[in-house]
């Protein structure tokens, strides 16, 4: 049974950080390529950044950029996404994924606003950025 686990968010002031885990089970984590996407209240999902299956690439949406850090221990089978800077604006319900194209497919549909598809996700954790 393929099973995503996300953990790591919680409530942190503007400018804090949080550190995001995805726990995957039921499958070999090597084989995969992993995502991480948000959704806000009201707001349609944004994918936030992507790790191909090696690790060897990464890539980041526009407002990504120099704030986070998507990185992998396929020995724990866990994705991270480390975020720093932290604004209002990222307060959303992250999700981790496998996506149904590599990496660099899903980042070109993100450049043209399209969204990629996932064959699985998770049930997601909670960031709230808040003073």
């Amino acid at each position: 049974q393929v099973q995503l686990v996300e953990s790591g968010g919680g409530l942190v002031q503007p400018g804090g950080s949080l550190r995001l885990s995805c726990a995957v089970s039921g499958f070999t984590l090597d084989d995969y390529a992993i995502v991480w996407f948000r959704q806000a209240p009201g707001k349609e999902r944004e994918g936030v950044s992507c790790i191909s299956s090696s690790g060897d690439s990464t890539y980041y949406a526009d407002s990504e950029k120099g704030r986070s850090t998507i990185s992998r221990d396929n020995a724990k089978n866990t994705v991270y996404l480390q975020m720093n800077s932290l604004k209002p604006e990222d307060t959303a319900v992250y999700y981790c994924a496998v996506p149904l194209l590599p990496c660099w497919g899903w980042h070109e549909d993100l450049t043209r606003g399209v969204w990629t598809e996932n064959a699985y996700w998770g049930q997601g954790t909670q960031v709230t950025v808040s003073s």
